[in-house]
């Protein structure tokens, strides 16, 4: 008898130990510090957006919900109403725009359902987040995290709300991956640059950046390459690619998918638009083209494919080198190769390669993501697609072309803008004719290169050269009249190198496109009298915002120390953020990022991404 109340006074004993070990008996436990009246504060919700956080709902039924981040001595507020799916789908309260490095006061309030009864109230909330983290990549120029300074110049109080998502990136570190593509060859995967994504206030401060590790790998072919193509989708949350893959995530940082490109397909970078039709049309490349001398290759971004988001089923492709000139070579010709894109390189600064160069290339096995002719080699290099839903066409920016051209459901090309200098018969007739703004012609010299606006102001119009982005103005442009938006980077300016590097220059531009008439009026440009020091030699961006009827401008890699007799980077660029109302040539908003390369840029809605 003794023996069997011993084991049962054991078994007594045990049991809560046990039960204490494995966190006590199932369902929620609070056992953490709760500053308020619900539960519990998660930070960093989701692992990738280290200025978020999520007030947990402690089990309530939540509804009239706003958000205040207290700002700041002189700094921009930030507040939200949230709507009912995200208090549901994140089982709290989204807490976006905290101040890094800073102890934040945020103030909530709510009304909560409990014992059938609603209780309003209003609290306010300490919590510290953490210094800005960034990858470093061991380059001389590297001075800080995402940017050492933002020189705040002008921000007009219509503008004093705004938030801006910069999408930027290292140059390339000794981590990144050393693989290449084989079998077929050629390819772009060794494109791979760690990314810098962050959202700047208006006072220059950080208010959200990506801690990328748990989705991104230097070192994993299929978890790296650059960041770009980022949109604001109209459901508030942000789509973009890298690498071997395109994704969706809201700006908490919780995913909607992630997904590896379609078989047949690889090497995306640039562009991710997100159509009206509710599709997207990614810019990637073919990852096995049989070309007709035999050789199997990798093509490097050419192909443009329509991908259904909710089942990655690709719906459509347009395969340039079969629409375009591959072998059209008069624009390579001029290119700086110092600054071929993303791939800056100072020895090459201010060279330029030879017809014979480009010849012998084709009869070479050399492939992959090199300036030069034919499928296999970086001829077209596209930077944007635009689908144009009006008329179901894609509108494409071609920089190594220097040409946008807007191709068809059928394949076949609608228009090109840029000069008709050097391509085939088949393409005449397809080339936009530039008029003044009472609809004379204005003549543009050198086979269609120099045009009146090229060394001058007078004629007010100029080509763009070695251009990033070209969006149609969907709300000013109806039927045949269509309003484009592009970034004229500058280089081969005329269809040549400039005596000195000085000399080059970058525009904003907007133009006014008569696609029945088939002609081209240049409405708006900005840069010109910047000069030089507003020259971004790659990258940047230009696009019309509807809800201020403005538009945005990111001269991305503008502002860098260069060597003034080769061209070539001494530092890294200090870009220019900028905002313009329509129609106005002074910018309404002017911050400018110190030490830091960028892509592209453009504002964020809260309001998208929380309350609608």
């Amino acid at each position: 008898m003794a023996r069997i109340v011993l084991c049962s006074a054991l078994i007594g004993v045990a049991a809560p130990t046990l039960a204490l070990a494995i966190g006590g008996a199932s369902g929620a436990k609070v056992d953490y510090q709760v500053q308020g009246k619900l539960g519990e504060v998660v930070m960093n919700p989701y692992d990738i957006a280290p200025l978020t956080a999520v007030i947990k709902n402690g089990g309530y039924v939540l509804k009239d919900v706003t958000v205040r981040i207290v700002p700041k001595k002189d700094g921009q507020e930030i507040s939200y109403r949230v709507a009912p799916k995200h208090l549901l789908t994140h089982g709290g309260i989204p807490v976006f725009g905290l101040y890094a490095d800073y102890i934040n006061t945020v103030e909530v309030q709510y009304s909560k359902l409990f014992n059938g009864k609603w209780e309003q109230a209003k609290e306010s909330y300490t919590l510290y987040a953490p210094p800005v983290y960034s990858e470093p990549n061991a380059t001389k120029t590297l001075k800080a995290a995402l940017f050492s300074s933002a020189e705040v110049k002008k921000v007009d109080k219509k503008f004093s709300d705004r938030l801006y998502f910069v999408n930027n990136f290292l140059h390339k570190a000794g981590k990144g991956t050393r693989a290449v593509w084989n079998n077929p060859t050629g390819g772009a995967l060794e494109w791979n640059y760690y990314p810098q994504n962050f959202i700047v206030d208006t006072k220059g401060d950080v208010r959200w950046y990506m801690k990328a590790d748990t989705i991104y790998d230097l070192k994993s072919i299929y978890n790296a390459g650059v960041m770009m193509g980022f949109k604001q989708n109209s459901d508030g949350a942000m789509s973009w690619g890298f690498g071997q893959r395109y994704v969706k995530y809201d700006i908490l940082g919780k995913a909607i998918f992630n997904r590896e490109l379609p078989a047949g397909y690889n090497d995306f970078s640039h562009s991710m638009d997100n159509s009206p039709n509710g599709n997207y049309f990614l810019r990637v490349a073919s990852s096995n083209l049989k070309r007709p001398d035999g050789r199997n290759v990798r093509t490097v971004r050419d192909v443009i494919i329509e991908v259904e988001p909710a089942t990655g089923l690709v719906k459509d492709e347009w395969r340039l080198f079969d629409i375009l000139d591959p072998y059209r070579d008069i624009n390579m010709k001029v290119l700086d190769q110092g600054a071929v894109c993303l791939n800056i390189d100072a020895s090459k600064a201010g060279h330029t390669m030879t017809a014979e160069e480009l010849a012998k290339q084709d009869a070479s096995d050399k492939f992959g993501d090199i300036v030069g002719v034919g499928p296999g080699r970086n001829w077209a290099h596209v930077n944007s697609v635009d689908h144009d839903a009006e008329d179901d066409s894609i509108i494409i920016s071609s920089r190594h072309q220097s040409a946008v051209v807007k191709i068809g459901r059928d394949k076949e090309v609608k228009w090109i803008l840029g000069s008709p200098e050097g391509w085939k018969k088949e393409y005449q007739g397809k080339f936009l004719t530039p008029v003044d703004s009472k609809g004379n012609k204005i003549e543009c010299q050198s086979g269609g290169s120099k045009c009146p606006g090229y060394e001058n102001d007078e004629g007010g119009f100029d080509w763009t050269w070695t251009q990033h982005t070209a969006f149609k103005i969907d709300s000013k442009s109806k039927g045949d009249i269509l309003f484009l938006s592009v970034f004229d980077n500058g280089d081969s300016r005329g269809m040549e190198q400039p005596a000195l590097p000085s000399m080059k220059y970058s525009r904003a531009v907007i133009y006014k496109i008569d696609q029945k008439k088939m002609t081209i009026e240049q409405v708006w440009e900005f840069g010109k009298q910047r000069g030089n020091g507003w020259y971004s030699p790659v990258t940047s961006l230009t696009e019309y915002q509807t809800d201020k009827d403005s538009v945005f401008v990111y001269s991305a890699t503008a502002g860098a120390d260069f060597d003034i007799t080769t061209g070539a980077f001494k530092s890294d660029p200090n870009p220019y953020i900028m905002e313009f109302n329509y129609g106005s040539t002074e910018p309404a908003v002017e911050i400018q990022l110190k030490d830091t390369t960028g892509y592209q840029a453009m504002p964020f809605s809260v309001d998208k991404a929380f309350t609608k």
